[in-house]
Formats: C-alpha cells, structure tokens, sequence
C-alpha cells in the first residue's frame, strides 16, 4: 500500500496542484480524531491529505484512489462524536474546507446554493446581508460545515419550529466512489413525487457513499425579534406535558430543550465561574424547559406571556435570574462567551464530553431516564446529564443526550464508556425508539447496529455497493466499530 499511496500523491498533486496535497505527518496529525473519546495516547493518521477547491478536483482525487484502492474519508470541520472522520483503516483525507464557495443566493425563491466547505457560521454572516437565515444552528457552528450537517444529520437549537436537514436540502452534488459526478434532488422545488429521493440518502450517509460537493438549501427571512424564557418542573415528564399543552395551544416555539437538573450544570459552566455561585434553581426542580419565540415583536410578546400563563398552569416555576437563560442560550446559540469561560473547552479540561445521542418515544423518556442513571453507574461512568431536543416542525420530536463525562487518558474508562453507549443504545431500541439521532454510526455502533435495523441493514450495504463499489468511501464505518466485538 505504500507504493500505492505514494503514485497517487504524485498523480494528485499533477492533476489539482502540489500545493493542495500534504503527506507531512504534523500535518496529517490534525486529522487523525474528532470530538469523539478516544484514548489520547493513540492517533490514527492518514497516509495522505487532500485540500481541493472543486467538485471536478473531489472528483480526480477519487478516481486515482479508485484506481489504487485508497481508502477515503471526507473531513469538514472535525466536530463530530462518532469517530466519523478518524481514518481507521488510513488512506487519503479530504478536506473540504477548500470548497467554500456560495454559488447563489436566491432571496425571492428562498433558496441558497453552496459549496459544503463552507461553515454554517459563515454562511449564516452572508445569508444576513440579505436579510436571510439558515436556521440550521448546531452548537459547533464556527466549525462545523454545511458537508457535515448533511453527513452526520446533527440537530440544531430550532429543530422544533424548522426541522432538521431533510427540510432543507433540496437538491446536491455528489462525486461517488468510482469518482463520478451526480446531482441528486429536486431542483429548488420543495416536493416531489418523481424518482427516488436520492438527496435524502446522503442526508446521516457519513460519507460513506461518496462526498457531497455542493448543495441547494431552504432558507427563510431572519425573523425580528426573540424572547428566550426558561422554566423549572418537578419532574421531566411534567416538563414533557407543559410543551405538549403549548403545541397543543398553538403556539409557534422556535426552539425547545428540556434538561435534567444535572444537565444544567454543564450549561451554567460559565454562569458559575462568572458569579462564584451556583444558580438560584429551587431543590425540588428536577427539570427545566427552555423555550424561544420568534418573529415579530407583537407575536412575540403575545406568544410569550401566553406561554408562561400555560407553563405556570402545569405546575412550571419562572426561573428568576436572567442571567441563567442569557448563560444557557449563550451556550445554545450566540456564543459569545468570555475566553477561556465557556463549557467548551474549559469544563474539558478534566474529562471530555460523551454521549448516547437516543431517540425515544415521548411517553418513555421518564423511563429511559432512569435506566440512564442505573447504566451509567453500573458501567462506572460520571454523569453529566440529559437535555431533550425536538428536532422537527411543530411536534415534540426527542432527540436525546445522554451525556457522562470520560477520562481518556484512561483506557479502560474509555472501553467502558463504549460498553456504555452500547447498552444505552440498544434500551432504546427495546422502548421502541433509535441508536442514534446526531452523532450518526461513526465508528462506535457498526458492530451491534443489526439490533435496530435487522435484515435492512444487508440491504443497505447493496445501496453503499452500488454508488461505492470498491468499499473505499469512508470504510469502516456505520457496518463496522473499533470498540464493540461482534457477536457470532
């Protein structure tokens, strides 16, 4: 393979430039990890790293790969949970960050069309010259890619009101693993009955299908204005109960978290080294609902005092201290934070951030709860937390972190924090729910993931054969994991 490795840098480097391939090993060091536990003594380098500027360039760098039987694995801003950009099985890195150009801004179609390189960040800065927004608002927006958002199908802060990626993505290009170019979608219509929607197949496909170059969005007008409101419970299903009686009342929520009494903690990180106290929540709350409204400013106000008529109704108590719900949606979405303040990096600094990212049925998040705390202890794993996202229009719709936190210094601690997501994962398939709403398979659930998906899961390997025939977009993962032994 080496000699392979090494024909091909000379091949790419003729065909898009020298200056877009580096094989310099600091270099490649930076491409070795995302955001997932992984023991920090251990890197996975690739061979080699490609930095191309355009879907034509994507697509030459394949086809040599192709030719030599190089492995691929895409990289958009390394910000994922899953392991989904380490090159276990090595190879050639691409990334994207060279593909950062906006092709067009369709104000009176609501439509934007990008190259994927570019960070939501970014694009949301251009998109407001405008008068526009993506809402598509992870809490890694200033890393974080348009690429990623679709590969990995993470959540946002305003799923609740706006949806998540299959609401947006209207059309894209795709270079496959033989290194052709498909533009999959609809155009800039919203709905369609023709064809297969073979744009949503790429929408949590981890790169594995090939890489996404470009891609059409739906965008909207930035709303006027915003009220945030943040509300305590008793009891997570109480919470559970008070947004249902808001969606049920009519109201348009913008965003939606509910988070367990542990999990604030996580998010009032800055509040607590800014005020050298902890926040003044009352003993008895055991949940809290954060809300937003958007829009203009006399629905916002109607919206707002409405809600807290509601919430108050079904037993809610305002939290008082603004400066909780400025510090929870600083941390949400503005990210304004003070250096060296906020919860990334500073409350890293001991343990890393891990998750089992659930979908549970509403009527058994209580449940999964507690099953959380007792799975979390019997693996000897710190609990961090539980928030619930709601990530599609107007409905409660859970996308849920489990969060503990992991030493990864540790080895054994990190073999058990994935024995944790494992178990973790598959009580979520016995409440009848799904492994995994944001992080994606990565390299973590591949080796017991037929425990949701069943016969269907042969069935997806066909679909990777036919757009990636040579297994070498991304292998490795989503039918394979470093840290769990199949069973046989």
């Amino acid at each position: 393979m080496v000699l392979e490795i090494q024909k091909a840098a000379e091949e790419i480097a003729q065909r898009i430039g020298e200056e877009k391939v580096s094989t310099e090993k600091f270099h490649r060091m930076t491409y070795s990890r995302d955001w997932s536990p992984r023991n920090a003594k251990e890197a996975q380098l690739p061979d080699l790293v490609v930095v191309p500027s355009t879907t034509e360039e994507v697509a030459e760098v394949v086809k040599i790969a192709y030719k030599y039987r190089i492995p691929i694995v895409p990289f958009a801003g390394g910000t994922g949970m899953g392991g989904g950009v380490s090159p276990i099985k090595g190879g050639i890195t691409i990334d994207t960050k060279g593909l950062n150009k906006i092709l067009e801004i369709d104000k009176e179609n609501l439509t934007v069309t990008t190259q994927v390189g570019i960070t939501i960040l970014a694009l949301n800065q251009e998109l407001e010259k405008h008068g526009l927004w993506w809402p598509h608002d992870p809490e890694s927006k200033p890393a974080s890619t348009v690429g990623a958002a679709i590969s990995c199908d993470n959540d946002s802060t305003f799923g609740i009101k706006y949806g998540k990626l299959g609401d947006y993505l209207l059309n894209a290009v795709l270079v496959t693993g033989t290194g052709e170019i498909l533009r999959v979608g609809h155009r800039k219509a919203l709905c369609t009955s023709s064809g297969y929607k073979l744009h949503w197949l790429l929408i949590g496909a981890e790169g594995t299908l090939g890489i996404v170059t470009e891609a059409t969005l739906k965008v909207f007008p930035k709303p006027q204005t915003r009220k945030v409101e943040a509300v305590v419970f008793k009891s997570i299903s109480e919470a559970i109960n008070a947004l249902k009686r808001l969606l049920q009342a009519g109201l348009s929520i913008e965003s939606a978290h509910i988070n367990c009494k542990r999990r604030l903690g996580f998010y009032t990180h800055a509040y607590r080294e800014k005020y050298k106290r902890e926040p003044d929540i009352p003993e008895w709350a055991e949940a809290l609902l954060f809300v937003s409204f958007n829009g203009d400013e006399e629905v916002v106000k109607f919206s707002h005092e409405y809600a807290l008529k509601i919430l108050e109704g079904c037993g809610g108590q305002k939290v008082k201290e603004k400066e909780i719900i400025d510090g929870w949606w600083t941390s949400k979405h503005t990210l304004k934070f003070e250096p060296f303040k906020q919860k990334w990096p500073d409350s890293q600094r001991r343990k890393k951030f891990g998750a089992a990212d659930l979908g549970i049925p509403v009527g058994r998040i209580e449940e999964a709860y507690q099953k959380f705390l007792k799975i979390a202890e019997k693996n000897e794993m710190e609990v961090l937390g539980m928030c619930v996202y709601n990530e599609r229009p107007n409905r409660i719709s859970p996308s849920i972190s489990f969060a503990v936190f992991v030493d990864d210094t540790d080895p054994d601690e990190v073999k058990r924090f994935y024995k944790y997501v494992e178990e973790m994962s598959k009580m979520a398939v016995d409440l009848e729910g799904t492994m995994s709403t944001y992080i994606g398979d990565g390299d973590r659930l591949g080796g017991f993931n037929e425990y949701e998906h069943g016969k269907a899961l042969k069935y997806m390997k066909k679909i990777k054969e036919v757009f990636d025939p040579q297994n070498i977009m991304n292998p490795g993962k989503k039918f394979e994991s470093c840290w769990i032994t199949p069973r046989k």
